[in-house]
C-alpha cells in the first residue's frame, strides 16, 4: 500500500476559475451595441516602450448609452490610444477632441447580432474544452494513485468528486454563454 492519496482539488478549482475568467474576459470584449468600459480591456496602447492597458493611459468613461469616452493624461500618447483601438479589431473608429478620445458605438443589426452570437458559443465551447482537459489531469492522476495502490472505493470517490467539480463549471460556462447571448440579441 502506498501513502494515503490526497488529490489537490484547490488547484483543480482554482485552473477552473481561470478558464471561466478567461470566458468573462473574451465575453466583455464582445460589443453588444451598448456602451462599456470593459470593451477596452484587452486594447493595448504601444505607451514608453511597452504595452499598457489603455485604463493606465486615461480615463475610461461611459457618459451616454452609445459612448465611451477616454481623457488621455499624456497628450503625447492621444495618437497611440487612437491607433490601438483602430487596430483592435473592435470596430470602433475613435473621434478625437483634444484629450479626449471619443468612440460611437455603432446599433448592431440582426445579422451582427446573430454573428456575435456564434462567437460568445465558440468561446464557451473553448472554455468547455479547457475544463474538459482539466478533469483529465484529474482523472490521470487518480489513475497513476491507484496504480501506485490506491483502493477501488477511494478511486471512484475521488472520480466522482473531480467529475462534481467538471460539471458545476460546465452549467457555470452554459449559464453564461445564454446570458451573454440574450444580452447580444436584445434590441
Amino acid at each position: 500500500m502506498s501513502e494515503e492519496f490526497e488529490l489537490d482539488t484547490n488547484d483543480l478549482t482554482r485552473r477552473m476559475d481561470g478558464a471561466m475568467g478567461a470566458l468573462k474576459t473574451e465575453f466583455a470584449s464582445l460589443r453588444t451595441g451598448r456602451a462599456s468600459a470593459s470593451i477596452l480591456e484587452p486594447v493595448m496602447v504601444e505607451a514608453y516602450g511597452s504595452k499598457t492597458p489603455i485604463n493606465q493611459v486615461g480615463t475610461v468613461n461611459v457618459p451616454e448609452p452609445r459612448m465611451v469616452t477616454i481623457n488621455v493624461w499624456d497628450k503625447s500618447m492621444v495618437s497611440a490610444v487612437e491607433k490601438a483601438i483602430m487596430n483592435s479589431g473592435l470596430g470602433i473608429n475613435p473621434q478625437t477632441n483634444g484629450t479626449i478620445v471619443m468612440l460611437p458605438i455603432p446599433e448592431l443589426n440582426e445579422e451582427r447580432r446573430t454573428e456575435l452570437t456564434r462567437v460568445a458559443a465558440q468561446y464557451a465551447e473553448h472554455a468547455r474544452v479547457s475544463i474538459r482537459n482539466l478533469r483529465r489531469d484529474g482523472m490521470d492522476k487518480i489513475k497513476k494513485a491507484k496504480n501506485d495502490g490506491l483502493s477501488e472505493d477511494d478511486q471512484k470517490i475521488w472520480e466522482s468528486e473531480v467529475q462534481e467539480l467538471t460539471d458545476s463549471y460546465i452549467k457555470q460556462i452554459d449559464g453564461a454563454l445564454e446570458n451573454k447571448q440574450k444580452e447580444i440579441m436584445q434590441v
